[in-house]
C-alpha cells in the first residue's frame, strides 16, 4: 500500500528537508509526488536550468527509503513563458486572455507551449529516468481543472485541423452540424471559429464537437509528455491525476493511455450525500481500468480552502474515507500535501504535517492511518466484482446539458440519484459507457441516456436479449452522435426492446419567458405543473422534469400518472424481451419513487448485496475476498461477517463498529453469479 503526499521542497529552505524526511518515516510515508509546480525553479529563464536542488532532494528521499512519483512540472508555466510568448495564453469566450498569476495559464493547443513543455519533460526524463528512487511518472496535474474551455487563436487553429481530421470534408461537417439551419453553412474550414461569444444559442452539434476537441487537446498534452518519457527509456508507470466525474475530460477515452488510474477526491463534509458521491467517484475510477488497482493521489487530511466554508473532518472520518477508496480498489493513499504551505492561495489547505506541528490531532490521525495501512496484508486486485452496471457517458453529458431542450437536465445529479438507490442497497456497481455492457452484468441502469450511439444501443439490446434486466429513461434514445434526431421518431433503437412507442416529452413546469418572443425575460410559469403524480403498487409518488407520453406496444404498465396532462399515461413499463426484461421510466421519480422502482428491478434481477441487513449508516464493499465495512454514522453499529479480520487474523463474527469505524475482513463473497438463473419471474412490485 503506497502512502504519501505531494511534496514541494522548493517552497522551503534546504535545511527543512532532513526534518521532512525524518517525519515522513515517522508517519509511514513511502512515496511522494515531487516537483508538480517546480517549472520556475527548474528553469528560471529560457536558457537557464537548475537541477542541483532536485538532485539533492531525490537523493535524500532515496536514502530515507522514500520512493518518488516524479512530476513533469508542466502544470504551471513560469512568468517568463507568457512574457516572451504571449501566444501561449488561453482566452475566454470573449477572446480576452487569461493572464499569469494563478495556474494553468496555458492554451493546451498552443504549439509554443507544447514545445517549451516538451523540452522541460525531455530534460527531466533524461536526467532521472534511471534513478532508483523514481518509481512512477506524474504527468502535468489535473488537466483542465481551472480551464474548462479555451477560445484562443491557438485553439482556433487546432480546432480547424481537428475538424478536418474528424469529418474529412467541409460538406461532411455541414451535414453533421446541420448547418442549413440559420444559414450557418460553411464553405471552408478556415471560416470556422471556436464557439466564442454569440448573440444567442450556438449550434448544438458544433458545441458537442468543441467539447470533444477540448478533451482531446488536454489528452494530446498528456500523450506528448508520455511519449517523451517513453523515448527516454522510462519503464515506470506513467499517468496523470483525474478528478472524478470531471465534465471537460472524457476519462473513458483517456483511461487506455494510463498505466494506472490516479484520482483526486475531496468530499465536502457539509454535503448530506457525501458518502454516496464519494463512493460513486471511487467506483468510477475502478471501472475505468478493470482489474487494475488505482491510486488516490490527492485527498485532504482535514479542511480544504476553496469552498465558501471549509469545516474539517469529524474524528475518524479520515480513516473512513480512506477505507472507502481501498474497498473500491485503491492500492495507494496520498494527500495534498506533505507540509502545509506558509504562503500562496492554498496556505489554509490542510496537509499531513500541519503548520501547527506534530502536537495536533491531524498529525495523530495521519500517523495512525499510516501504521494501519502498513499493517494490511497484500490485497486482492479489484476484479469483476460487480453484477450491476450504471451507464455514465461523457458525450451524453455534454449533449444533454446543451440549451434549447424541453427541460434543463443536470445529468450528473440524475446519475448520482440513481446510483444512490443502488448504494443504499449495498450493491457493488460498475460505472461504464453503454458500449461496455455485456453478459458479466445482471442489472443495468441507464438514466437519461439522451445521446445513444449505435454501438451502445446494440450492447443494451443484446444485454436484455441474453437475459439481463435493464432500467432506463426518461429522455433517453433521443439523438445520435451528432445530436440529430434519428429518422422515425424517438426511442427508435431501444423502443422494440422496451416494448413501447414514444409520442411526446411532456416537459413539466419551470421558468417561463414571460412573453412570446425568444428574447423575452420573465417569471415562473403559473400554468405549468412542476411535477406529476404517479401510482406504483400501493404507493403514490411524484415525478419531475418530464411526464412523457409513451404507449405500450408489448410492455405491461407498472405505474400510471394520476394527474395533469399525463393522467392515465404509463409512468413506468416493463417488457420481457428475449431472455431478459427492459423497464422504462417516463419521468424522473422523487427519492421514494426511485427507491421503489429500483427495488423492484433489483428483485427482478436477483442481484444481492455484499452484506445483507446492514444498518443504514453502514457501507460494505468488496474487492475479491476482501470485504470492507465502514460505519459512517454518529453512533455504534453492529455487523456480522463470517470471515477473518484482515489486520489481526482473528475470526470476526459479530462486531460493533464505533462511529467512523472500519473493518477489513477476508470472507467469501458471492458475485451473485447465478442471478440470471434465479431471476424472480413476475416479481411483485
Amino acid at each position: 500500500m503506497l502512502y504519501g503526499a505531494d511534496y514541494n521542497p522548493d517552497q522551503w529552505p534546504e535545511e527543512v528537508w532532513d526534518e521532512d524526511i525524518r517525519l515522513m518515516r515517522e508517519a509511514g510515508v513511502n512515496i511522494v509526488s515531487l516537483g508538480i509546480f517546480a517549472w520556475s525553479r527548474i528553469q528560471p529563464a529560457e536558457d537557464v536550468w537548475d537541477f542541483g536542488w532536485l538532485d539533492r532532494v531525490i537523493e535524500k528521499l532515496h536514502a530515507g527509503g522514500i520512493s518518488v512519483n516524479l512530476a513533469t512540472a508542466t502544470a504551471s508555466p513560469p512568468p517568463w513563458v507568457s512574457a516572451t510568448y504571449p501566444e501561449t495564453l488561453p482566452a475566454d469566450q470573449s477572446g480576452a486572455s487569461y493572464w499569469p498569476g494563478s495556474r494553468q495559464h496555458f492554451a493546451p493547443s498552443s504549439p509554443t507551449y507544447r514545445r517549451l513543455a516538451g523540452e522541460l519533460v525531455r530534460r527531466i526524463a533524461e536526467r532521472y529516468v534511471d534513478h532508483p528512487a523514481v518509481v512512477m511518472w506524474h504527468v502535468g496535474n489535473e488537466f483542465g481543472c481551472h480551464l474548462w474551455m479555451d477560445f484562443s487563436d491557438a485553439a482556433r487553429d487546432a480546432y480547424r485541423v481537428w475538424l478536418h481530421r474528424r469529418h474529412g470534408s467541409i460538406d461532411a461537417l455541414n451535414e453533421a452540424w446541420g448547418t442549413s439551419f440559420w444559414s450557418q453553412r460553411y464553405g471552408d474550414f478556415d471560416q470556422i471559429f471556436p464557439p466564442r461569444l454569440a448573440p444567442y444559442s450556438h449550434n448544438p452539434a458544433s458545441m458537442l464537437d468543441f467539447r470533444r476537441f477540448t478533451s482531446d487537446m488536454l489528452l494530446e498534452c498528456y500523450l506528448m509528455e508520455r511519449e517523451i518519457l517513453q523515448a527516454a527509456g522510462a519503464t515506470q508507470p506513467i499517468t496523470t491525476n483525474f478528478m472524478g466525474p470531471f465534465k471537460p475530460g472524457d476519462y473513458s477515452k483517456w483511461a487506455p493511455f494510463m498505466d494506472v488510474i490516479a484520482d483526486d477526491c475531496y468530499p465536502d463534509p457539509r454535503n448530506p450525500h457525501r458518502v454516496r458521491d464519494a463512493a460513486f467517484q471511487r467506483d468510477l475510477m475502478r471501472s475505468l481500468k478493470p482489474g487494475v488497482p488505482w491510486l488516490l493521489w490527492e485527498q485532504a487530511t482535514d479542511a480544504v480552502n476553496w469552498r465558501p466554508a471549509n469545516p474539517g473532518k469529524a474524528p475518524g472520518q479520515l480513516m473512513a474515507e480512506t477505507a472507502q477508496s481501498i474497498a473500491r480498489g485503491a492500492d495507494g493513499i496520498m494527500f495534498f500535501q506533505w507540509r502545509q504551505s506558509r504562503a500562496g492561495s492554498e496556505k489554509f489547505h490542510s496537509a499531513m504535517l500541519p503548520h501547527a506541528g506534530t502536537q495536533t490531532r491531524i498529525w495523530e490521525a495521519v500517523t495512525d492511518l499510516g501504521a494501519r495501512l502498513a499493517a494490511l496484508p497484500p490485497l486482492p486486485p479489484p476484479g469483476r466484482d460487480a453484477r450491476v452496471a450504471l451507464v455514465f457517458d461523457w458525450e451524453n453529458w455534454w449533449a444533454i446539458e446543451e440549451r434549447d431542450h424541453p427541460v434543463e437536465v443536470d445529468y450528473l445529479a440524475v446519475v448520482l440519484e440513481w446510483y444512490g438507490a443502488l448504494h443504499r442497497r449495498g450493491l457493488m456497481v460498475d460505472i461504464v459507457a453503454p458500449e461496455r455492457i455485456d453478459d458479466g452484468y445482471d442489472l443495468v441502469l441507464a438514466p437519461a441516456l439522451y445521446l445513444l450511439r449505435d454501438e451502445g444501443a446494440a450492447a443494451l439490446t443484446r444485454f436484455v436479449r441474453d437475459g439481463g434486466t435493464l432500467l432506463t429513461g426518461p429522455f433517453t434514445d433521443v439523438v445520435d452522435s451528432d445530436d440529430h434526431f434519428r429518422a422515425g421518431g424517438f426511442l427508435t433503437q431501444l423502443g422494440p426492446t422496451l416494448g413501447v412507442r414514444f409520442e411526446d416529452f411532456g416537459a413539466l413546469g419551470g421558468p417561463s419567458t414571460g412573453g412570446s418572443g425568444v428574447g423575452a425575460q420573465g417569471a415562473r410559469d403559473s400554468t405549468g405543473a412542476g411535477s406529476a403524480t404517479f401510482r406504483l403498487g400501493d404507493g403514490s409518488f411524484s415525478g419531475r422534469l418530464v411526464a412523457e407520453a409513451v404507449h405500450p406496444v408489448e410492455a405491461e404498465i407498472v405505474a400510471t400518472f394520476t394527474d395533469g396532462l399525463a393522467a392515465g399515461w404509463p409512468a413506468a413499463t416493463r417488457n420481457r424481451a428475449g431472455g431478459g426484461e427492459a423497464w422504462y421510466l417516463a419521468t424522473l421519480p422523487d427519492a421514494d419513487g426511485l427507491d421503489a422502482i429500483v427495488g423492484a428491478v433489483v428483485a427482478a434481477s436477483g442481484v444481492r448485496p455484499v452484506l445483507p441487513g446492514l444498518p443504514a449508516q453502514v457501507e460494505a464493499a468488496h474487492r475479491g475476498d476482501l470485504v470492507t465495512v465502514i460505519n459512517h454514522g454518529d453512533s455504534p453499529a453492529e455487523v456480522f461477517i463470517d470471515g477473518a479480520d484482515a489486520e489481526t487474523g482473528a475470526r470476526v463474527g459479530r462486531r460493533v463498529l464505533d462511529p467512523q469505524g472500519v473493518l477489513f475482513a477476508f470472507a467469501p463473497v458471492s458475485r451473485a453469479g447465478t442471478a440470471r438463473r434465479t431471476r424472480l419471474e413476475g416479481a411483485p412490485l
